[in-house]
């Protein structure tokens, strides 16, 4: 923890040296215009790749980058990020050489992180044409990254959160990137805003104006039902 520390007090006398200001300003709060959602492999450090100080980008990692809908940390970083930061642009970045990816794709036990790969194993599932149809198997993989952030994209695109977004006042943008490790470079998928133009009729929803109404109705119902129960006993 020596070299941390050390490394710590150079960084801080650097930014003082050009800002003497800069933690005071920082301090005061967040506005970020980007959520990152990368992997939490070490080698993807999401303000390194992207160019962006403190305050200029919001991060949520996990194993390869996914976006699962039972993920109440995924989700909370989601909404608070959108409706509270009122961020603009939503990355998910995957990156080749994914170790996450390439489990996934072994058919082999790991333990308990299994579960999670079953996520991946789906993204297989739904393009299996595709990804048993390469033969290069460096090939195969790095395209199962690219079809993961695309799918990852779309799961986004699938949340009450995003839609009521898209919806309301803060339309914000989704983006499918992968980094490419050998090369330090951020290749962008080029993943449709209308992506889930195609599942509207399937994953479109729309926010119930009059829930606390139905919730009574049918708790009123419950209990006529009850009652009548009650005295045919």
């Amino acid at each position: 923890m020596k070299e941390i520390l050390e490394n710590n007090r150079i960084w801080v006398e650097r930014m003082l040296a050009q800002d003497p200001q800069y933690f005071e300003k920082l301090a005061l709060g967040q506005k970020p215009q980007y959520l990152f959602i990368g992997c939490s492999d070490s080698r993807v450090p999401a303000s390194a790749i992207t160019g962006t100080g403190p305050g200029e980008m919001f991060v949520h990692r996990n194993i390869a980058n996914m976006v699962v809908h039972t993920d109440m940390n995924l989700l909370s970083v989601l909404q608070y990020a959108v409706e509270v930061l009122k961020v603009q642009d939503i990355i998910v970045c995957g990156h080749y050489g994914c170790g996450g990816v390439a489990a996934a794709a072994a058919g082999k036990q790991y333990g308990l992180i299994d579960n999670w790969l079953t996520n991946i194993r789906d993204v297989i599932r739904l393009h299996e044409k595709e990804f048993l149809g390469i033969e290069d198997e460096d090939q195969r993989l790095r395209r199962l990254v690219e079809m993961n952030v695309i799918e990852q994209v779309r799961n986004l695109g699938k949340t009450n959160i995003i839609q009521n977004a898209m919806r309301g006042g803060n339309p914000v943008r989704l983006h499918g990137l992968v980094y490419d490790i050998r090369e330090g470079l951020l290749k962008d998928l080029k993943v449709d805003d209308a992506l889930m133009s195609d599942f509207e009729h399937i994953y479109g929803t729309e926010a119930m104006e009059h829930a606390e109404e139905v919730l009574e109705d049918q708790v009123e119902a419950t209990d006529d039902l009850g009652a009548k129960n009650k005295a045919s006993n």
